[in-house]
């Protein structure tokens, strides 16, 4: 799907609002990651609704800063701050030898993946730095020790059971009545891809605190029940 910068709306639960800045969208597309342009829109739609609550909009799995783009955009619109949580060495698929793997994000002063500085360049080439917090660690392990709510949880970390629970169980508590859940690689059919995220997806949905609420691809977005 071709979007220019100037045609880009996004669309949420409820009415049409605006797109990103141009030059967020922009920065978007250009910056490395894996957020398909529709899903973006649909994401930038979730982070302005849930901005009105005046709280943080939490993203889980960084990399290299695609979608915290918008999530920043959203957060200046509404006043208030994105937060973005990444150990930054890559998760599974992005290992050497595995599919997604980016030679280009290897340090190699330790030969690792390090992520880090790029997200870094590419939240300071968009002019959206002040806007974000980036807390860099393990998911559990930042969520523990987390104690504010949260406007939105953003879940596009590790796709094993094991880290998509963990985000799922380390920051859903943290969200708001009236909050957004929104998870990224849904896919109900196995053959579209990895099942954890559409696990936790079904957990979140019939659990009774959620009321699904928009489908981009694979991007659900769900409010929390009051």
């Amino acid at each position: 799907m071709t979007t220019t910068a100037s045609a880009a709306r996004a669309e949420g639960p409820g009415e049409p609002g605006p797109g990103p800045d141009p030059a967020t969208f922009a920065a978007f597309e250009k910056a490395k990651g894996f957020m398909p342009v529709d899903e973006g829109l649909a994401l930038y739609a979730a982070a302005r609704q849930a901005g009105a609550l005046g709280l943080p909009l939490l993203e889980v799995g960084t990399y290299c800063g695609r979608s915290t783009l918008l999530l920043a955009d959203a957060a200046r619109a509404a006043g208030v701050t994105a937060l973005t949580v990444d150990h930054h060495r890559g998760s599974e698929e992005q290992q050497p030898g595995w599919e997604y793997h980016d030679p280009e994000v290897v340090d190699p002063e330790v030969g690792r993946m390090d992520t880090l500085p790029t997200f870094r360049r590419t939240l300071h080439a968009a002019g959206l730095e002040e806007h974000v917090v980036a807390l860099v660690g393990r998911s559990p392990q930042v969520a523990a020790v987390w104690g504010g709510r949260l406007g939105l949880v953003f879940i596009d970390g590790g796709h094993t059971d094991e880290h998509a629970t963990g985000d799922y169980e380390g920051w859903v508590p943290h969200l708001a009545p009236g909050g957004l859940l929104v998870i990224h690689d849904v896919f109900p059919d196995p053959a579209d891809g990895g099942q954890a995220p559409y696990r936790i997806f079904l957990r979140a949905r019939e659990s009774g605190d959620f009321e699904e609420t928009s489908v981009t691809g694979s991007l659900r977005v769900l409010t929390r029940r009051p």
